[in-house]
């Protein structure tokens, strides 16, 4: 496979949507009331998942873009505190956030400058194509997630 078909390819996956419902479907329509419901037997809310969704892939872009990266203290700190988005704008803003940190991991991916098979300076031996795939594996993992939590609370129609 040539780089520039390997790069294609993983803007591709980190769209989420080549066998699999995408974040935007995901998330579009989701009633405001329900953004901070867990269901019966469910483990998180969407705007649990939604953060973490989030935080994570900001941190993963963080560690791949930032010499002076600083690890988070804690897995728990990949989490929100509370089940319920404190706003209708702090939801937007998540939401505004993954698409945006998205879309410079895709740039990353695409940039023919990067050596996906280098390991990152400041790491402990991750390459930058391992720190893609990573964003792409746990964001469609959630997304599944956010499917099946939409399913159990009757707002799923896809």
């Amino acid at each position: 496979m040539s780089d520039q078909a390997l790069r294609a390819h993983l803007g591709r996956i980190l769209d989420w949507e080549d066998a699999h419902a995408s974040f935007d479907q995901a998330i579009v329509g989701l009633p405001a009331r329900l953004r901070g419901v867990t269901p019966p037997g469910g483990a998180h809310s969407a705007w649990k998942l939604l953060e973490h969704i989030r935080i994570a892939q900001h941190d993963i872009l963080d560690f791949c873009v930032n010499p002076d990266y600083v690890e988070l203290p804690s897995m728990a700190d990949l989490w929100p505190p509370s089940a319920r988005p404190p706003s209708a704008r702090a939801w937007s803003a998540s939401v505004a956030a993954v698409r945006r940190d998205r879309a410079a991991m895709k740039k990353l991916a695409a940039n023919r400058k990067v050596d996906l098979f280098a390991r990152i300076p400041h790491g402990s031996g991750q390459t930058y194509l391992r720190e893609i795939l990573l964003v792409a594996d746990h964001g469609a993992y959630h997304v599944g997630q956010l499917v099946a939590l939409r399913r159990a609370l009757g707002a799923w129609a896809g």
